[in-house]
């Protein structure tokens, strides 16, 4: 199958690119960074030019694109032209999905459970309220919105928090948390924030097999098996990894000044795993990055 991947060199594009690479024929894109992108048919592309797009969607002809791209730090959207991040959020999903009916290709977009209405405590479905409270997450949404007005050959992914190792240079927190920790320094993490995290090869691995199963025309929460806060991730990562627990410092929301506050955005996950997929718990993930590396 061939493949197209907006965002290969992010956290989880760089994921999907060893993944899927095993079995189909991808091209993957990315904008400054390379990192692995380098190992694979890929292409430097800015997605919000139009024109470099379709003409790469007529070169490539893919049957499937997986669009990851996205300005998708929350305080990072919050601090540039909101423009900027409406043209690459929004504009840019639309005209992917436009490309994807002209071609008769299947688009899975990876959305965000930032979308949900954060204050409610409940673990929540597909169809609960919805109510984004940071430009990221708004523009996340409406690029659903986009794709659900363009045609029906999608699958929309609204995925939980995802932990693990980058690749190359590329970091997320719990990345960061980690090697703070194996270097005895002490990290602060919310105690009231609560998600269902998922691991980034898992998540990649489960992409892939929404892939084969041609499910379409369907909003998918993609997340965990656990309703936890940063600070208990970071507990189970000590205790997986016998890091000192008293390195990790409780902290609140509020102490973050302008941070759009989500108290709760764990996700029932029901629908995922009556497809058949299996997800791995928390406990389990780390176990298996810590014996890996």
């Amino acid at each position: 199958m061939k493949i197209l991947i907006t965002g290969g060199s992010g956290l989880l594009g760089q994921y999907l690119n060893i993944e899927l690479s095993k079995n189909h024929s991808i091209l993957t894109l990315y904008n400054k960074d390379i990192r692995n992108c380098a190992n694979f048919n890929s292409a430097k592309l800015d997605i919000t030019n139009r024109n470099i797009l379709e003409e790469l969607f007529n070169s490539f002809n893919p049957q499937v694109v997986i669009h990851t791209a996205a300005i998708s730090n929350p305080q990072l959207a919050a601090s540039i032209d909101s423009k900027m991040v409406y043209k690459t959020n929004v504009k840019a999903t639309q005209y992917i999905a436009e490309l994807c009916s002209q071609k008769s290709a299947r688009l899975i977009y990876t959305s965000t459970d930032l979308v949900y209405a954060g204050y409610r405590g409940s673990i929540l479905k597909e169809d609960s309220k919805l109510n984004p409270v940071s430009l990221y997450a708004e523009t996340k949404l409406m690029g659903e919105m986009k794709i659900k007005e363009t045609f029906n050959d999608y699958l929309i992914l609204r995925t939980a928090l995802m932990f693990g190792f980058g690749l190359n240079n590329s970091y997320n927190h719990f990345h960061q948390m980690y090697m703070n920790l194996k270097n005895h320094i002490p990290v602060k993490l919310f105690t009231d924030q609560f998600r269902t995290p998922v691991e980034l090869r898992n998540a990649s691995k489960i992409i892939t097999q929404l892939i084969q199963k041609k499910i379409n025309e369907e909003i998918i929460n993609l997340g965990g098996k656990e309703r936890i806060s940063r600070f208990q991730l970071g507990e189970i990562l000590c205790e997986t990894a016998g890091f000192d627990k008293n390195l990790l410092l409780k902290i609140s929301m509020d102490d973050i000044p302008a941070l759009p506050k989500v108290e709760d955005v764990s996700m029932d996950t029901s629908k995922l795993k009556s497809f058949g997929i299996e997800i791995k718990s928390v406990k389990e993930s780390i176990r298996d990055l810590i014996n890996e590396n």
